[in-house]
């Protein structure tokens, strides 16, 4: 697992730091005793899969570090404060190491965190996505690769799906709200009243448009605050 320690005292660092060099499993990447600085580091840097962090810090807490994070490592809770325990519980953290931290009580910590690291590595890989669709045309049941989706167009009660590996649309009776429904959750927009979106395809959004790859798609005006405030939350 990739570490990384957050902590102002450069003492607890190095305590930290040595302990976890005797643990095979476990690589360090590096220490920061500014969160403001560790926050933009998991952001667009590394993979992170377990931090070690204090709790009170100039500036930002650990808590508040926590609760900044889109996506979330473990945590291990590395303190002299007791009182924060309740805290710990609620932020779902792996453990609460209250300082001086012995390496006995830091082994058994880590030791839950590779436990729960091999848990969701493997709920990983037995989770079963949607990465694909039948859609009924003409006569047929026709397998769409949900990646290969560029946009999709309503006409009156029919839907065109333009995919990249074709030049021609795949034509469907359905409405559009029934074709939102059956795409996977969280990977499309609607932004229109006649068009679709892949959210992973959109390069950037300006004037009341959408700019796809090779496509631009205007947004509806009863859609311009719910994709808003979309933007606003990512």
């Amino acid at each position: 697992m990739n570490c990384l320690i957050v902590d102002d005292e450069p003492l607890a660092i190095e305590v930290i730091k040595n302990h976890l060099e005797k643990i095979p499993a476990l690589k360090y990447i590096t220490s920061f005793s500014d969160a403001i600085a560790a926050v933009e580091f998991i952001h667009n840097h590394k993979k992170i899969d377990l931090l070690f962090l204090d709790i009170q810090m100039p500036d930002v807490s650990g808590i508040e570090l926590i609760k900044s994070l889109q996506i979330k490592p473990l945590v291990i809770f590395t303190t002299a404060f007791s009182e924060y325990a309740l805290d710990g519980y609620e932020l779902d953290v792996v453990d609460y190491l209250l300082k001086p931290i012995s390496f006995t009580r830091f082994e058994k910590s880590v030791n839950k965190a590779l436990e729960l690291y091999s848990l969701r590595q493997q709920e990983s890989k037995n989770q079963v996505t949607d990465d694909f669709i039948f859609i009924k045309s003409d006569y047929a049941m026709v397998k769409i690769n949900c990646s290969e989706i560029e946009f999709i167009e309503g006409m009156d009660d029919y839907v065109k799906i333009f995919l990249s590996n074709s030049k021609f649309p795949v034509l469907s009776l359905s409405s559009m709200k029934a074709m939102l429904d059956k795409l996977p959750e969280g990977q499309f927009k609607r932004v229109h009243r006649s068009f679709i979106v892949p959210i992973q395809k959109i390069k950037s959004i300006r004037n009341k448009k959408i700019i796809l790859s090779n496509m631009e798609v205007s947004i509806g005006d009863t859609y311009i605050e719910s994709i808003q405030q979309w933007m606003k939350s990512k």
